[in-house]
């Protein structure tokens, strides 16, 4: 439940909310996650990751790959085309060879709109880890790369961050790899946990479960068929905007979950009325494209009043 079927928001997500304090267990209700700043800035740039910064964000969200030289970089895609021009994979390339960026960039969920920014460079993992060293972040981690999971624990290791960064991944197969290279590490669901969590509360049995996991990070269903399309077929959207806000938007669930410890994140907002829905439900944090409009949000409205 960690990311969608087809995609997962493309870049770095922060998180600025009020009363936060610098450590992932210490996160309270009512926050704020903007998205990549990929509709502010060229995504997953340093560049970017300073934008939303500066507009008081307490968490990056980065997706993790490796050079064919063992670095670990910066990069949502495995492929470079979209982000580049260049069709090639990243693991193809040294880290001295990876192409620029585009001079613009479409935002993935604000179709027909487009960033700009100074900075086209990929940066690495490391450099952002010396950049932000206090600073919270969520590491996905796509696809079941033995070392890439290994030299990102590492690396947490070597800056002690063990208790303010976020094992994230889809698959379950992967999630295992990564808590076995550092268990300290707290963990999102996987997409088949999310769903267990759902049928179990579903069922009643939900208190009586133990839940390891630290984030929920999930699309909001109301986006769904707006600004994001799981599928290609315009019915099973339609089927999947229905089923999912059935399912999901439920506020007992949400607090249910905060309550046993679990941080809810919603994912990638871009709207002022959708930060309002996902507040109201009772959302730790909101992952957006627009850092400065998320904490203009805020800073006008404050925290919402949850839904009765």
């Amino acid at each position: 439940m960690s990311c969608s079927p087809s995609s997962s928001c493309a870049g770095l997500a922060c998180c600025i909310r009020h009363g936060f304090q610098p450590s992932v267990s210490a996160w309270g209700p009512t926050g704020e996650l903007p998205h990549t700043g990929s509709g502010e800035r060229l995504e997953n740039t340093m560049e970017a990751m300073e934008n939303a910064m500066a507009q008081k964000a307490d968490l990056l969200e980065l997706d993790c790959q490796l050079t064919r030289d063992g670095v670990v970089v910066v990069s949502h895609d495995k492929n470079l085309y979209r982000q580049s021009g260049v069709n090639r994979d990243v693991g193809s390339l040294d880290f001295e060879e990876l192409p620029l960026y585009k001079e613009e960039l479409e935002v993935y969920f604000s179709p027909g709109h487009f960033a700009h920014g100074s900075d086209r460079h990929m940066v690495r993992l490391e450099d952002v880890f010396r950049r932000f060293p206090w600073t919270p972040m969520s590491l996905e981690v796509k696809e079941q790369n033995e070392e890439l999971i290994r030299k990102i624990a590492g690396l947490v290791r070597h800056y002690e961050r063990d208790e303010i960064t976020i094992w994230a991944s889809e698959k379950s197969s992967v999630m295992k790899k990564c808590k076995a290279a550092n268990p300290k590490m707290p963990t999102a669901f996987t997409i088949s946990r999310g769903f267990w969590v759902l049928l179990l509360y579903y069922l009643g049995l939900l208190p009586f479960i133990s839940i390891p996991e630290r984030f929920l990070i999930s699309f909001l269903p109301t986006i769904i068929n707006r600004t994001y399309f799981p599928f290609s077929c315009s019915g099973l959207n339609q089927l999947a905007a229905v089923v999912s806000k059935w399912l999901i938007m439920r506020k007992s669930l949400i607090q249910h979950l905060e309550q046993r410890g679990v941080q809810v994140v919603f994912w990638c907002l871009n709207e002022e009325s959708d930060f309002e829905v996902a507040f109201r439900l009772g959302a730790t944090g909101v992952i957006t494209d627009y850092p400065t409009a998320l904490r203009r949000y805020l800073d006008h409205h404050g925290p919402p009043a949850l839904a009765s």
